[in-house]
């Protein structure tokens, strides 16, 4: 089970993740509670060694300044959400950067389809609400054999009853492991990791 841990702001809860297991971490790099500057990325890269992918995310920003953004920061994968089409996945990879895209649930028939990502992410409805969801009908998106991560509303407690309701590859976790918003809580950053996994 393939475990990234988003929303990282601090050096305590970078090392959590890491140690605890998770095989991605994520900044987040744009408008949010839990946005952090490139700097301070740059500063808590140490921090991950190179078999954990550090990520940086975006909504609404263009694949250009995305890749720019995270250049600056000394990252080689983004994270993009929102519409996006095969021609930005393409404009990602011939940036030298790995990309995830994102959707909601409530994307089009045409965003579920294979861009060409490097993984596919489904969210809530409403992303970054952190109410869990019917995670059962992800199954209709017809997924198999890609590599895809599931979020929205995850947390140490429903983890392994909401992979196996959906069937998902791996699992994306940010509000589900924090004391109050933007805050990481590190001993439920660990259970959710070691719930995941096992």
């Amino acid at each position: 089970m393939f475990v990234k841990v988003c929303g990282l702001s601090t050096p305590e809860s970078v090392r959590e993740a890491v140690d605890a297991g998770a095989d991605a971490v994520g900044f987040v790099l744009t408008a949010s509670p839990r946005e952090v500057s490139p700097s301070t990325v740059q500063q808590l890269l140490p921090l991950v060694p190179p078999s954990v992918h550090a990520v940086g995310v975006f909504r609404h920003e263009s694949a250009a300044d995305a890749v720019a953004v995270a250049r600056e920061a000394g990252l080689s994968w983004v994270q993009l959400h929102g519409h996006r089409t095969a021609a930005v996945v393409e404009e990602v990879h011939d940036a030298g950067m790995r990309l995830i895209r994102a959707v909601t649930m409530g994307a089009s028939p045409e965003e579920f389809g294979d861009l060409g990502e490097d993984l596919f992410l489904i969210d809530a409805a409403v992303p970054g609400s952190g109410e869990a969801w019917d995670y059962a009908s992800v199954r209709e998106k017809a997924l198999d054999g890609r590599s895809w991560l599931l979020a929205g509303g995850l947390e140490p407690g429903n983890v392994s009853s909401a992979v196996a309701a959906a069937g998902a590859w791996g699992v994306d976790v940010s509000s589900g492991v924090e004391s109050s918003r933007g805050v990481k809580d590190l001993a439920k950053v660990r259970a959710f990791v070691e719930a995941a996994k096992a």
